[in-house]
């Protein structure tokens, strides 16, 4: 089938209205009627060729909330109208160790991600900015009620891949954790880390967004431009969750860990990050880092986002705003991530 979409046909060439083609519904597979898709800073890092080669033309688009149309013969875990997402990845290979211990984000052969990718069929994955997508059932999470439909998209990305490692790190009552950048990343950062009961301290560039943070859960919100900060937060904290896309003083960062003190990047700079091994001596710290999430951990972050009340903040925009909206999350202008309704997917 061919499906409305929006595409890039280089590297700096802005997204256009298209068509990409959609395979038909095998026997375990699952018919979205696309929403919501959210604008995620690693679709501009993709688009823009940051990452590296991208097979042009590519739809990108891995926050995905809509609903079934259709399921395949074979199909148990959904059923036609559920309101259903898909995150980062649409298969994996299944049997690798990672895979079995579900982990697929870590599957030792490559998971098949979203946009850009070499799908089973040997054709390339296309993402959700676009009005359908057709996904293996076993990648397709439920979304629950209890999430606003219009603001649920971010979380497939942006809410697990704070929530990952705030899990795998034991966040929670006792623990001190700090979340560098309040953006896309960090604002669900500090959300699901207050729900789970750490005190949280944001530490950005400035005290611009302190009033936002302190509202989102954060109990201290400190300026990194202010050089007193890391004098005075020195030897703090248990965790320390980097979500900014940009190199990063790590030796001042490292220092604000305590005894056996983890920091972990999830934002992802395009450039090496150099790091002074002497800094990670001291206080036994460690440099981490971490990806998404496998699909079980995903479904938990959603029910543990209904059970709390969080839903990302987020502007709803139309598909012909896209290009607009990317310049604005370049330039930090977004409070706290774009939503695209999947309905403005017009006909090229």
């Amino acid at each position: 089938m061919h499906v409305n979409a929006y595409a890039a046909s280089s590297a700096t060439s802005p997204l256009e209205p298209t068509t990409i083609e959609r395979r038909e519904v095998g026997p375990k597979d699952v018919l979205i009627d696309i929403a919501y898709a959210g604008i995620c800073h690693s679709d501009i890092h993709t688009i823009r060729g940051e990452w590296g080669e991208v097979p042009y033309p590519l739809t990108v688009g891995h926050e995905i909330v809509g609903t079934v149309a259709e399921v395949g013969s074979d199909v148990t875990k959904h059923k036609v109208g559920d309101r259903v997402g898909v995150g980062c990845m649409v298969n994996s290979c299944r049997e690798c160790e990672n895979c079995q211990a579900g982990e697929e984000q870590y599957c030792l052969k490559g998971n098949i991600g979203t946009y850009g990718a070499k799908d089973v069929d040997g054709t390339i994955t296309q993402g959700g900015y676009s009005e359908k997508v057709v996904v293996d059932e076993d990648f397709v999470l439920r979304v629950p009620e209890a999430i606003p439909y219009d603001k649920a998209a971010p979380l497939l990305c942006a809410g697990i891949t704070t929530y990952s490692p705030l899990h795998h790190w034991n966040a929670g009552p006792g623990k001190k954790v700090a979340v560098v950048g309040l953006g896309g990343l960090g604002h669900m950062a500090v959300k699901i880390a207050h729900a789970m009961g750490a005190e949280v301290t944001v530490l950005s560039q400035t005290l611009s967004k302190k009033d936002d943070g302190l509202k989102m859960g954060a109990d201290h919100y400190y300026a990194t431009k202010d050089e007193e900060t890391f004098s005075k937060l020195k030897n703090t904290f248990d965790l320390i969750v980097n979500t900014v896309s940009a190199p990063l003083e790590l030796k001042q960062y490292l220092g604000l860990l305590a005894r056996n003190g983890t920091m972990v990047n999830v934002g992802a700079p395009p450039e090496p990050l150099p790091i002074e091994v002497f800094t990670l001596f001291a206080n036994r710290r460690s440099f981490a880092g971490s990806g998404i999430g496998g699909i079980q951990e995903t479904q938990e972050m959603l029910d543990f986002c209904a059970e709390h009340g969080i839903a990302p903040e987020t502007e709803l925009i139309s598909a012909d705003k896209i290009n607009e909206a990317y310049e604005r999350v370049l330039n930090s202008d977004v409070r706290y991530r774009f939503v695209i309704d999947a309905k403005t997917f017009a006909p090229a």
